[in-house]
């Protein structure tokens, strides 16, 4: 309950720092949002690797090199830490139900803003239904944090990213285990807070399939 709360006194702070900002042009918040992406990756001691070379490792990051791939056209970075069991979301697949946990950062607070990793959600994740038509990927909330706290179904862009590169299965045994990526999420990928407040955010994610 206590991590609950601090996440939403972090919360709070972060809406009323972009408050105090209406005055800033759109170009000016761009600026602070690549600014802190740097700082991240800098502080992270992340190694950004090209989609060339993230192709001829088998769309794989090295985990032990801290290394991310950057998408040049939608400026997500992505570290894929684990696979995942299963099999990838299949095309013209019916809707498959996908069950996450996550950690989300604002990177513009430097801080957690939001997470279903909690005591309070111990028994719940956040679900979402996804299809894949031909690689592009659709997909609404169902239930979950990220549906109540952002008051919108929509699945940001950056979650779907992964799900061409991992597995969406169920740890069926032991040595089994969900996919989790790392990424970083700018604006115009993320959820309606982030694409109107100009602020890119860092998740952890879990992805499994769900019922």
């Amino acid at each position: 309950m206590k991590k609950l709360t601090n996440i939403l006194f972090t919360v709070v702070v972060a809406m009323t720092f972009f408050a105090c900002h209406d005055n800033e042009t759109y170009a000016d918040q761009k600026k602070k949002e690549s600014a802190a992406i740097s700082q991240f990756i800098q502080k992270k001691g992340i190694k950004k690797i090209s989609e060339k070379q993230f192709i001829e490792q088998g769309y794989t990051t090295d985990v032990s090199k801290n290394e991310f791939v950057e998408f040049s056209s939608t400026g997500i970075y992505m570290q894929i830490v684990r696979k995942g069991t299963g099999k990838p979301i299949g095309d013209g697949e019916k809707p498959t139900m996908v069950l996450c946990r996550f950690d989300e950062y604002n990177l513009l607070t430097d801080s957690l803003q939001l997470s279903n990793n909690v005591l309070i959600y111990a028994g719940d994740y956040d679900k979402f239904s996804v299809k894949n038509t031909s690689g592009t990927y659709s997909a609404s909330f169902v239930y979950g944090v990220m549906m109540t706290w952002y008051k919108s179904s929509s699945v940001p862009a950056g979650w779907l990213a992964p799900l061409p590169y991992i597995n969406i299965g169920r740890q069926d045994s032991e040595d089994s285990e969900v996919a989790k990526v790392n990424i970083i999420v700018p604006h115009t990928q993320g959820h309606k807070s982030a694409s109107a407040g100009v602020y890119p955010c860092y998740y952890e994610i879990t992805y499994q399939r769900g019922n």
